[in-house]
């Protein structure tokens, strides 16, 4: 059994998505907006607010915040080592759920830095 955690885990949530998107667009707008303004460079820069989601996502047993954050991590430049640190936390604050969506976590971000950083996963 394949077990995905990242793409297919948004590509499956996308359509739903947009249709509800449809339905409540001025809702979706201020949820952008707020999104937008939480994770935009401050005192911290994105790729620690990217990882502290991801770390809330695991807290929060959200498959799709996990492949979003994960994702949205990479991108801010997150090192394998700092998401599993990361990680790592959420096994202090969230106790056994921690274990299982942690895991999870992790594939989704390996995952998407391996599709960044093909060069990587080759050497290995």
């Amino acid at each position: 059994m394949t077990h995905s955690h990242g793409k297919e885990v948004l590509e499956e949530l996308v359509p739903l998505g947009r249709d509800l998107r449809k339905a409540i667009p001025d809702v979706y707008k201020a949820y952008a907006g707020l999104h937008g303004a939480a994770l935009g460079d401050g005192a911290l820069d994105v790729k620690y607010k990217e990882l502290i989601a991801l770390a809330i996502a695991v807290s929060s047993r959200c498959d799709g915040c996990i492949a979003s954050h994960a994702r949205g991590a990479v991108k801010a430049g997150a090192s394998k080592e700092e998401a599993a640190e990361t990680i790592g936390i959420t096994f202090l604050m969230a106790g056994g759920p921690g274990t299982v969506y942690g895991p999870r976590a992790y594939a989704a971000f390996c995952e998407y830095y391996d599709a960044a950083h093909p060069e990587e996963s080759a050497e290995q």
